[in-house]
């Protein structure tokens, strides 16, 4: 097999299956007590809502960070 066809088939993650633990590279999904911050919750319904009636397109970039600060701060 020629080295360019093996690039491409290691970058379609072909060839790196099977691995186990060695492909995982140090990253580790967490606890389910680390799962709960702030950063890994899913935004409420009622912050969705508000963030519809405020912007025009939703869902957006825009508009799921506003939600999210909402959400942060305990008003929705």
């Amino acid at each position: 097999m020629g080295i360019l066809k093996q690039k491409v088939m290691n970058k379609k993650g072909i060839g790196l299956q099977g691995l186990g633990n060695k492909g995982n590279k140090g990253y580790t999904i967490g606890s389910p007590a680390e799962m709960n911050t702030p950063l890994y919750r899913k935004l409420t319904a009622s912050c969705k809502a508000a963030a519809k009636k405020k912007f025009k397109v939703y869902p957006s970039a825009y508009a799921n960070m506003w939600a999210s600060k909402q959400q942060g701060k305990g008003k929705c």
